[in-house]
């Protein structure tokens, strides 16, 4: 097990990888993470087993404290010098979960994130995984006013 970031040789995986962590609604497309790529490649974070990627997460960086759903589409809202570190996604192809490995990735951001001087990570949930977040840190903030996909969303923050 290795984690590394992304290059965009990775785009089929990671596009396929959402496709079966998210409902299609909610699953960015492949348009959108070749964006996000192209901009912020070293905000992936691919965990690989024997050499295959079974999970990823990425995200932004942004002085904003809260994600807001533009920053979904439009990757040139990145800002490399930002205080928090935004997440999008933490995807593990279903047959590896319940092993550790999304919060062993979580781990990964988290590290990178303290060394990189962030304030912390940002990222919306639903309420379902609320408590799995807050076990590794985060803070509840409420009802997110995401409206991604109409789904009710809950802002969660990891301050250093």
């Amino acid at each position: 097990m290795g984690i590394r970031t992304a290059t965009l040789n990775d785009l089929p995986v990671l596009t396929e990888i959402g496709k079966l962590c998210f409902p299609p609604e909610e699953a960015a497309t492949e348009k959108e993470f070749e964006e996000r790529l192209k901009v912020y490649p070293n905000h992936f974070w691919i965990l690989e087993n024997n050499g295959d990627p079974i999970g990823f997460i990425n995200g932004m960086v942004t002085n904003e404290t809260r994600i807001r759903d533009v920053m979904f589409k439009n990757a040139s809202l990145h800002e490399e010098d930002g205080a928090w570190q935004a997440i999008f996604g933490v995807n593990t192809v279903p047959k590896y979960r319940k092993r550790g490995y999304a919060s062993k990735m979580m781990e990964q951001v988290i590290e990178d994130a303290k060394k990189q001087g962030r304030k912390g990570c940002i990222l919306t949930c639903k309420e379902e995984l609320i408590q799995y977040y807050v076990k590794l840190g985060y803070k509840n903030e409420g009802v997110s006013q995401s409206k991604l996909a109409g789904a009710v969303w809950y802002d969660m923050r990891l301050e250093f």
